[in-house]
């Protein structure tokens, strides 16, 4: 509205005309001035002055508006976005119906926890034949780490959804033929593995333009901070291309208005804000068990402009041998946390209420368990004097 042209603003034609006869063309110049600069410029009086710029500023300044008009506009523009069901019962009620689309949606959470299950079990939702409550349409999965599996999600498929996936009397060979006809050769699922940050830079392009094209009805970026971490270290450079790529990733998702699902891992963060891990711990002589400095400072990686640029954040962790996914991060939920396993149907919540989060819960994420059985059995390999590719190949 700066821009808008002060000839088409209703203006008198005679003060109109002297702002024309003094190249002051458009709200943005006009504005810019003080009223005495333009009584002085104009060579008119205070109240032509005042009155001119009263009416130039209705003009091109937005309405306002009160909070309860936002919100009613933000649920109508949800609504009409739409979402993609995740089938848990209590987080979809959270989330307003499902992952939002329009938006970047993150599963946060430590190796092994179950972030690529959700994603796997979200791909088969959204290439669903809408009577089955899908979005009938096709994904895109970038798969960064190599952990797409089309055996785990065939078994997911038949697990949820038996009246698709198993024909009596069908063989298990058979059924998995078919379920990959279906999905991988009819194009439900395309699979992109880009092995550098610049192929996956490139991937994006050609995804932004096939998006609308191909009927792409999800984007699933597994994971993010694999390619961020394996091309830069921390700095500057890191910085500013992770910046520009979460530009780039948004504007997809209001462009496309489909759900954008990205994976994040975590890192530890100590008192004194450096990164460390468990054995670097022990190897200072302290423990593990410390939760004040070690477990209760796992932090998501990617830093503080990732957190901001995402809409839902999900961390998914595990405490006392028990897993939870959290709703950390949302407009219309508060933070709820929800007990949950991994079965073959894919992740299942234990209860649909969610347990209400205050304080420092909302950001903690936790692992400790596994991460003292980690250290544990490396702390024993180098008592042991073994090699550490050794203890690699044993975990």
């Amino acid at each position: 509205m700066a821009n808008k042209l002060i000839s088409e603003m209703g203006l008198p034609t005679s003060i109109a005309n002297i702002f024309a006869a003094r190249n002051i063309t458009t709200a943005k110049e006009a504005l810019s001035l003080t009223e005495f600069e333009l009584m002085e410029l104009l060579d008119v009086g205070m109240a032509r002055v005042t009155s001119a710029v009263a009416h130039i500023s209705e003009i091109v300044s937005p309405p306002t508006q009160t909070a309860l008009s936002l919100m009613e506009q933000r649920v109508q523009n949800e609504y009409m976005a739409g979402h993609l069901p995740t089938r848990l019962k209590g987080l979809d009620e959270a989330l307003g119906g499902g992952i939002p689309f329009g938006v970047l949606t993150e599963l946060v959470g430590p190796p092994g926890i179950g972030k690529t299950q959700f994603c796997l079990k979200l791909s088969l939702l959204a290439s669903l034949p809408a009577s089955y409550g899908g979005l009938d349409g096709r994904v895109i999965y970038i798969d960064a780490e190599s952990k797409f599996s089309s055996r785990r999600m065939i078994e997911i498929g038949s697990k949820s959804f038996p009246e698709i996936f198993h024909v009596e009397g069908m063989a298990k060979e058979d059924l998995k033929r078919a379920f990959l006809i279906y999905f991988a050769d009819g194009g439900r699922i395309l699979v992109l593995r880009p092995t550098s940050l610049s192929e996956f830079t490139e991937s994006l392009q050609h995804i932004k333009i096939s998006l609308l094209q191909n009927h792409v009805k999800l984007l699933v970026i597994d994971s993010m901070a694999a390619l961020v971490t394996g091309e830069y270290d921390q700095g500057p450079t890191r910085q500013h291309s992770l910046g520009w790529h979460i530009s780039f990733i948004k504007s997809v998702a209001e462009f496309s208005r489909i759900p954008i699902v990205v994976t994040n891992q975590v890192r530890s963060q100590s008192h004194d804000g450096t990164s460390q891990y468990s054995f670097q711990v022990e190897s200072r002589g302290e423990t593990v068990d410390d939760h004040t400095r070690f477990d209760s400072h796992l932090v998501a990686a990617l830093g503080i402009h990732w957190a901001h640029a995402v809409t839902i954040r999900l961390v998914l962790e595990a405490k006392a041998g028990q897993r939870f996914l959290k709703v950390a991060k949302s407009p219309i939920s508060p933070p709820l946390a929800f007990p949950f396993n991994i079965t073959p149907s894919g992740i299942s919540l234990l209860n649909d209420e969610g347990i209400e989060m205050k304080g420092p819960q909302i950001g903690t994420i936790h692992y400790q368990v596994f991460f003292n059985i980690f250290a544990q059995v490396l702390i024993t390999f180098r008592e042991e004097g073994l090699s550490f590719m050794l203890f690699c190949l044993f975990w």
